[in-house]
């Protein structure tokens, strides 16, 4: 059982717990008829190797709604590529996968790179996300996407399907739906958003004033997490970041193209449980730390995209108010961690908050070196004006590695 409490400036849809899945998934099928759904899968190889791929494909099968599911494949070779298509040919809707390592995908990136579009040399999840876009929007019949992570240790195939429903019901009017839910174990877990995240938004509130923007932002219960889904027309628009700032940058565009009255967040489960990212350091350059680096960067960058004007002495400033901020979101999951009888270590938060510190710091030089950063990945609306026969060609190759 969950609150109802509906907080900041998009609708907030709980799992009230009255309701079975099969209940929502009847209808589902019944929308589908009209409105085709896509599942998008960003995957690593790797992944095909971990319980959680396989438990995804098991929960997969019992779904009868999907109109299509694409799979885009990293780090693959070819004759990995085959295997995975064989696995993913066990479910029922039909799977295309994109071998993003192949001689046809890496043509494309090849072109468009030629014609000017920037960041194709830098895989990841971002470049992944976005080619799998790109294709889906190919087929005209597609109506709405969904995305979620191939690591997800306790999936269940409710993710999809709360995912889903508010954008498809007939009677919703929702372009965009951000999935949420919560991270315990014995412990606390979502580092970056409990001690980076809220309190870098709330220090930037605080040294900046009242912002639209910023209380969009603020609005999200996981503004970090890797689950989300779309319309069409919403997918068209959006450009991809290509860095570990995706999910920030995917919500800021999405704040960019259309009203907060469109946007939801939905519960889709009630813990999640996925592979720890470790800490990291300045040295290391990775884990968290990157991941924080980058998300910092992205937030300047939209806020400056929004006229405000950032300076030496106001990142100063913007540091000493994390500071305190931070040891605040400390104080209030220690109290938390010991009201619930969970696992708390102060020593582990401070160091991480210390480290979120240094990306920060690391993050306002950056920017101020180079306040345009690594762009990100055009608008497939973008492509699609500058190479008007892009699509047929990408459709057609994605088809020839699927034969």
């Amino acid at each position: 059982m969950s609150d109802f409490f509906q907080n900041g400036v998009v609708t907030t849809l709980q799992n009230l717990g009255a309701r079975s899945l099969e209940d929502m998934e009847n209808e589902l099928i019944k929308f589908s008829r009209r409105r085709r759904m896509v599942l998008l899968l960003p995957a690593l190889y790797s992944e095909f190797q971990t319980p959680a791929m396989h438990t995804i494909i098991e929960e997969l099968k019992d779904v009868k709604y999907l109109y299509k599911i694409i799979l885009g494949l990293d780090q693959a070779t070819k004759e990995q590529f085959e295997e995975v298509k064989e696995l993913m040919s066990q479910l029922h809707c039909k799977v295309d996968v994109l071998w993003n390592d192949g001689p046809r995908i890496k043509e494309l990136y090849s072109e468009l790179t030629n014609e000017g579009f920037p960041g194709l040399d830098t895989p990841g999840k971002g470049r992944n996300v976005w080619t799998m876009l790109g294709y889906g929007l190919t087929d005209k019949d597609a109506y709405a996407f969904a995305l979620h992570d191939c690591d997800i240790v306790n999936y269940s195939r409710e993710i999809p399907a709360r995912l889903f429903y508010p954008i498809i019901h007939p009677g919703l009017d929702f372009e965009f739906n951000k999935g949420y839910y919560s991270r315990v174990t014995n412990k606390l877990h979502g580092r970056a958003t409990r001690l980076l995240y809220t309190p870098l938004i709330n220090s930037l509130k605080k040294v900046h004033g009242h912002s639209r923007y910023l209380e969009y932002m603020e609005s999200f219960r996981y503004a970090l997490s890797g689950e989300f889904s779309f319309i069409r027309s919403m997918g068209r628009g959006i450009a991809i970041s290509p860095t570990w700032g995706l999910e920030v940058s995917t919500l800021s565009e999405v704040y960019k193209n259309t009203s907060n009255r469109r946007i939801c967040q939905t519960q889709i489960m009630d813990t999640y449980e996925h592979k720890h990212q470790e800490l990291g350091s300045q040295e290391s350059n990775g884990g968290i730390y990157k991941m924080a680096n980058d998300i910092a960067k992205t937030l300047f960058r939209v806020m400056a995209q929004e006229g405000v004007i950032f300076s030496p002495s106001t990142f100063k400033t913007l540091l000493a108010t994390y500071f305190q901020e931070s040891r605040f979101e400390i104080s209030k999951y220690n109290a938390l961690s010991k009201v619930n009888g969970l696992d708390y270590i102060r020593e582990k938060e401070i160091k991480a908050v210390e480290a979120f510190q240094e990306a920060i710091k690391e993050a306002s030089n950056e920017y101020y070196e180079d306040p345009m950063g690594v762009p990100a990945l055009s608008p497939w609306i973008t492509v699609r004006s500058v190479l008007p026969d892009f699509s047929d060609k990408f459709h057609e190759y994605v088809q020839k590695d699927n034969q």
